[in-house]
């Protein structure tokens, strides 16, 4: 039973961590269109870093396996915001300029289709080891 809580672990926590990259690509795509009147101030894309837990360190640092995935951090992506001639917008600087967030539309698309994807191949995971464990099941009572 152990190692079957092992891989309901590992896969759980790889949809959560897939959830937060989900999550993190929605609030980059509800700020894509957003501006601002100083570069400083101009949104900025996140994006989740991963780091596997695959030491015995996590199962004391409260997780009851070794292995998956978390969140280790948010990263905020270095790309420059874009400069904009709006000169009629309240936010424009004296020389009529906005500054656009850096997130790019297409990247998020691919983001956000990557991590649904993993999400649903540990989804799959969880589920063929639940089938396996009631043929296992099935198997010890005839």
């Amino acid at each position: 039973m152990a190692s079957f809580d092992n891989i309901i672990g590992v896969a759980g926590s790889a949809i959560n961590a897939q959830l937060t990259r989900l999550n993190a690509t929605a609030s980059n795509l509800a700020n894509a269109s957003t501006v601002a009147g100083s570069e400083a101030d101009a949104f900025r894309a996140k994006r989740a870093v991963f780091k596997a837990m695959v030491d015995e360190q996590y199962t004391q640092a409260g997780s009851p396996f070794v292995g998956g995935v978390f969140i280790e951090r948010m990263a905020v992506d270095p790309a420059p915001a874009r400069m904009v001639f709006q000169p009629g917008n309240p936010l424009a600087n004296k020389e009529g300029y906005v500054f656009q967030s850096n997130v790019s539309e297409v990247t998020e698309m691919v983001e956000m289709m990557a991590a649904s994807r993993s999400y649903q191949n540990n989804v799959e995971v969880i589920n063929t080891a639940r089938q396996l464990l009631s043929r296992t099941l099935d198997i010890t009572k005839a």
